[in-house]
């Protein structure tokens, strides 16, 4: 691992009277996977989206392998503009409500993002797009609409086609939080597999299991600060501050303390 793949520096965001973002800084390492967890409002959706720059900061900046992703002292030009898109390319995003485009059957979902941006050729495309396809388990589903899936389908289709891109970073906002219990798994399932295969990852979320299982660090954010961090299974078994000890105590954690004891 090398702990200059992104680099997350001293953002600050505020929406009116409310500071998303306040001084976060952050270093992730290649292959790394970070799970974001606080209370709504937090700041844990404006991180991420301040990183592909969705949400430009008001201060900071962001590097991804060396290069500067977005600084907020450098106005956005023409030229930067198209760099900008090149490293939203290199970032899959997947957010909490699909955002799959409804006019387009599964297999076009996949392959349209490659052929405007990637300027992919059609049957580069459509094969990629298989491949993905069957990896997330939706081979049988390629000429049916999104209307006709389950959101645990739409979820998993929402991540193939962040694949297709071949990103070398997954953003991923509460992918679970939208979801029926019994369709959680089959989204859980893909993001397995996605560990196993060395993706780095920040993903914001309320698995706390899943986080403690396949997490390398947990980030528990407040106020638009990082309160704690650390390895999942001590910051969740044995929280520093009395604001993350509140925060779970709330949570239905029964689930994961079971689990941490077998």
């Amino acid at each position: 691992m090398t702990s200059n793949f992104l680099e997350i520096k001293g953002l600050h965001k505020r929406f009116g009277n409310i500071a998303a973002l306040n001084n976060v800084s952050l270093n992730v390492s290649k292959g790394e996977v970070i799970f974001v967890i606080g209370p709504s409002g937090c700041g844990k959706s404006t991180l991420l989206r301040a990183v592909n720059w969705l949400t430009p900061p008001d201060k900071g900046e962001v590097w991804l392998e060396g290069e500067l992703v977005g600084s907020s002292s450098s106005k956005l030009t023409i030229k930067q503009s198209q760099l900008l898109n090149g490293f939203r390319a290199r970032m899959g995003m997947v957010f909490q409500q699909f955002n799959v485009w409804p006019h387009l059957n599964v297999l076009e979902n996949v392959v349209r993002a490659q052929l405007v941006v990637a300027k992919r050729k059609r049957a580069d495309a459509e094969s990629t797009a298989l491949k993905i396809l069957d990896q997330v388990g939706l081979q049988n589903k390629i000429d049916e609409w999104p209307d006709h899936l389950s959101g645990g389908q739409k979820q998993r289709l929402a991540i193939a086609r962040a694949l297709a891109m071949d990103p070398t970073l997954m953003l991923l906002d509460e992918p679970t939080s939208a979801l029926d219990p019994e369709l959680i798994g089959e989204v859980l399932t893909v993001l397995k597999r996605l560990v196993n295969n060395g993706m780095t990852m920040l993903i914001v979320t309320h698995e706390l299991g899943f986080a403690s299982e396949f997490g390398d660090r947990l980030l528990f954010m407040d106020g638009g600060e990082v309160i704690e961090e650390g390895p999942p299974k001590k910051i969740l078994t044995m929280p520093k501050t009395k604001r993350l000890k509140m925060f779970l105590e709330k949570l239905d954690v029964t689930s994961f303390k079971k689990e941490e004891k077998l």
